[in-house]
């Protein structure tokens, strides 16, 4: 499984949408201000490639990592 975090206000409601029919499931990770929120998709192994393409094909910008980052480890990124 790959995890793509892409940062919440990056990212339009159809584009949103789009992305979570393309992942294999799509979370939330609320933060208060003034850290932003992120969206963390899993997207499958073997379509993960399919799916960074459609990202940079859109010009959306991501975080890749073969881990689910904690929130702790998300937070500690953003200081």
């Amino acid at each position: 499984m790959w995890y793509f975090l892409i940062k919440q206000a990056a990212l339009a409601i159809a584009q949103h949408r789009d992305l979570q029919r393309r992942a294999s499931a799509a979370d939330v990770e609320l933060f208060n201000e003034p850290y932003e929120n992120w969206y963390v998709f899993s997207v499958e192994k073997d379509s993960y490639t399919e799916f960074m393409d459609h990202l940079d094909r859109e010009g959306i910008a991501y975080d890749l990592t073969a881990d689910r980052p904690t929130r702790e480890e998300m937070l500690a990124g953003m200081r």
